[in-house]
């Protein structure tokens, strides 16, 4: 969710959501740094260079995991990709979201498309559980749109973090992928084969 922001009409908005480049990476890391900077979203102190947040791509990418970009034109307004949610072993059919919009573009279903298609390509993938780690229990907006796509509170970790001046707590939200644990997983989650599908709009 960005920094620089710009005077926007209100109001929901169509985007292009797509796999991020890395010439996405400077516009990126502007947002991830708003978020950094000002807000209780991310447990960082000192927003990534670029040349990190770009590191961090590449290491999602070599997993064969979504990274996406919301874009309005040619502005990126908007990212979100997942990572593993522990790299133990045991783990590996639960993977953790991440997904940042712009300050003027926030409830404006941005981060409805771009959660909406990295829930879909992780089930796709073969993943079973979503794990959303939502920084600071008052973070209303991040809250509701896991809640809009099915992800329900499992527990909170107070006062995990000191930043600004004061404790604060972590809520987990989770969400079922595909059959979940009725049935069997694939033996190797992340190498299934995506369906051609259009860009989502």
């Amino acid at each position: 969710m960005s920094a620089a922001s710009t005077k926007t009409p209100s109001g929901p908005v169509k985007v292009r959501v797509r796999l991020a480049i890395e010439a996405d990476m400077p516009a990126i890391q502007e947002i991830y740094a708003h978020y950094v900077r000002s807000t209780t979203a991310s447990f960082e102190e000192e927003p990534p260079t670029v040349a990190e947040m770009t590191a961090r791509w590449q290491r999602i990418q070599a997993r064969g995991l979504p990274y996406l970009v919301a874009t309005k034109g040619k502005r990126v307004v908007g990212y979100a990709y997942a990572g593993p949610f522990r790299e133990r072993s045991g783990y590996r059919y639960t993977i953790e979201d991440s997904v940042y919009v712009i300050p003027d573009y926030l409830g404006r279903n941005v981060g409805n498309a771009l959660l909406s298609e990295l829930v879909e390509r992780c089930t796709e993938l073969g993943f079973r559980q979503m794990i959303a780690v939502i920084g600071d229990s008052t973070n209303a907006a991040s809250l509701a749109l896991h809640s809009r796509h099915g992800f329900f509170v499992v527990g909170a970790l107070s006062s995990t973090c000191f930043k600004f001046g004061r404790w604060v707590d972590a809520v987990l939200m989770q969400r079922i992928l595909g059959d979940g644990d009725t049935t069997s997983p694939p033996k190797v989650p992340g190498k299934r084969k995506r369906k051609k599908s259009a860009v989502r709009k």
